[in-house]
């Protein structure tokens, strides 16, 4: 439903509760009969909780009373098979209870064929049937949209409907082992994030070694290179000697041409 027919089937609801809390035999039937017909609201278990309202189970009124329970718990199937013991509907009461049987029947099945609603609900024809499903779509009833090619309404979700008090337990228990299960699930997903960090933890320490071990043998290669040299070798204890000094003694060293031949002729006179 709407924001607007949220609050306003609120406030009906409100209304009625003050108005009920002084109001005691036919006018608190008539009261009931209006509830049941007043758009937007479908809940009656707060209703049924009342103390004058539980009176009306067993006196005269019972009818009203188990009219009102069919409301909060039953279906449209639930009022034909007891119709001969129950207060006649009006048309506004037969949509609504119908809208609340497509609740119940939405509850376990996501797809409704458009044969079992018109069995269920007792429409005359699937004109009539569309028609009562817009209406519920419209007033946010149910969420879905209608497959008129399968003949068949597809839910995707639904309001809620009063629980009775025997269906607490079961209620209880399902939520108990969704729990169970979110536990599990938690404990197996914490599991994983320790294996995950353990695995973390044993790649940074071999990064480590690894760094270690590589740096211990780039210093060692380090201390034990040779350093290279850009010239020839010396012999040890012979120093080094400049090739121009050297060039300059061998001139200095050898005789010169004239003193060659003054020698040549001395050796022809003596001769």
């Amino acid at each position: 439903m709407s924001a607007a027919e949220v609050k306003a089937g609120s406030q009906n609801l409100e209304q009625f509760l003050l108005l009920a809390k002084s109001t005691r035999g036919a006018a608190l039937v008539a009261l009931i009969h209006q509830l049941l017909e007043c758009p937007g609201v479908y809940l009656f278990g707060e209703v049924l909780d009342m103390p004058n309202v539980r009176e009306l189970e067993s006196g005269p009124h019972a009818p009203v009373y188990q009219l009102l329970n069919l409301f909060a718990y039953g279906t449209y199937c639930d009022y034909r098979e007891n119709a001969s013991s129950l207060p006649e509907l009006s048309e506004a009461q037969k949509n609504k209870l119908r809208h609340l049987s497509i609740v119940s029947l939405a509850a376990n099945l996501k797809c409704l064929p458009y044969s079992l609603l018109l069995k269920e609900l007792e429409m005359k024809n699937v004109r009539q049937l569309e028609d009562l499903l817009i209406e519920a779509v419209y007033a946010d009833i149910i969420q879905g949209k209608l497959d008129q090619r399968n003949q068949q309404v597809e839910v995707d979700c639904s309001m809620g409907r009063d629980l009775r008090r025997s269906e607490l337990a079961g209620i209880s228990q399902t939520l108990q082992e969704w729990c169970s299960g979110c536990e599990a699930v938690l404990a197996g997903i914490e599991e994983q994030v320790t294996r995950a960090n353990q695995y973390r933890e044993q790649q940074l320490k071999v990064k480590q070694q690894v760094e270690t071990e590589v740096s211990n043998l780039q210093k060692t290669l380090k201390a034990t290179a040779t350093p290279s040299t850009s010239g020839p070798s010396c012999t040890a204890g012979t120093p080094s000697q400049d090739p121009d000094q050297h060039a300059s003694e061998l001139r200095d060293s050898a005789p010169s041409q004239d003193a060659r031949q003054s020698g040549k002729k001395s050796s022809k006179v003596k001769g």
